[in-house]
């Protein structure tokens, strides 16, 4: 296989992407990729887009707007709105990229980007397969799955009250300075309770560097004003749009985004197929739950982007 840069424009910024192209002649089948929360292409997806081309696939892997190695300012704001749109134009990018067949196109998603693919795949009927690997798929149930998380973890309730209300605060400060012009309030992506993080709990932070290579300058922090949007986004609403086939991949131990209301995608999307996997959230991506989890993600793109 081979890996060239292969940059697009989205809302007038240039959006890193790496083109992964396989070895077989002829016209390959693509498969659009990108990470979860505050994550960046260089995260352990590079593993996992080497598979999906080593069977034969295009895959485009690319960075959002202000994250990783692409352009934007300002740098680390997640954007929902702005996310999804820059996967729509990652779609059409590799659409008219020659060598790739425009009508065998899937998409990939895991953890935030989960919930992307959902949203982006209920307006877009051309696409020819989805996966959502443990996808965040509904604000409310993750916040209703937060409690009963922490209450497994036996964190103090005044420990993460006291956690909730500093992210509360600085998320209001960053949307007063977001509405101003100004630069963001940054608080971690991952980190311990007391921490401000968005994703909070113990050896969350030590989990997620797991999957940043020692060579990798990953930030952990994010504007905060995202935690005033994410209660609101519920992208599995819309599961039963998405008229393509749509593989949920869910671990059981999984204390960031709930399987349960990822299960409930699957049963109401029309062509929907739910694995299930014993591992933790970030253990999809490494050792043996990256080998379960991309061995049966293989086989469902193969099955589907088939002439």
């Amino acid at each position: 296989m081979s890996r060239t840069e292969h940059p697009f424009r989205s809302g007038g910024v240039e959006c890193a992407a790496w083109l992964y192209r396989p070895s077989r002649p002829g016209t390959a089948p693509g498969v659009v990729m990108a990470h979860g929360f505050g994550m960046t292409r260089a995260c352990r997806l590079d593993a996992l887009a080497e598979r999906f081309a080593g069977a034969g696939m295009a895959v485009l892997l690319f960075d959002y707007r202000g994250f990783g190695d692409s352009a934007g300012e300002p740098r680390q704001v997640v954007d929902i709105t702005g996310q999804r749109a820059d996967w729509r134009a990652a779609v059409a990018h590799i659409r008219t990229t020659p060598g790739i067949d425009p009508a065998r196109i899937a998409l990939w998603g895991s953890s935030f980007s989960g919930g992307h693919v959902l949203a982006v795949a209920a307006a877009d009927t051309r696409l020819a397969a989805v996966v959502a690997q443990v996808p965040f798929v509904d604000g409310p149930a993750l916040l209703r799955g937060l409690g009963a998380r922490r209450g497994k973890r036996r964190t103090p309730v005044s420990a993460a009250a006291r956690h909730g209300l500093m992210l509360l605060r600085n998320a209001v400060r960053d949307e007063v300075r977001r509405r101003r012009g100004r630069p963001p309030v940054l608080v971690p992506v991952a980190g311990e309770i007391g921490s401000g993080a968005i994703i909070a709990g113990a050896g969350v932070e030590a989990a997620i560097r797991h999957l940043v290579p020692d060579d990798v300058a990953w930030r952990n922090e994010v504007a905060a004003s995202i935690a005033l949007r994410i209660p609101f986004d519920r992208p599995g609403r819309c599961a039963a749009a998405i008229t393509c086939p749509l593989l949920i991949a869910v671990c059981e131990q999984d204390m960031v985004a709930p399987p349960a209301a990822a299960a409930v995608v699957a049963a109401a999307a029309p062509r929907g197929e739910l694995r299930r996997y014993p591992f933790t959230h970030v253990g999809a991506c490494i050792g043996a739950g990256f080998e379960a989890l991309s061995t049966d993600q293989v086989s469902f793109l193969t099955r589907h982007l088939r002439p």
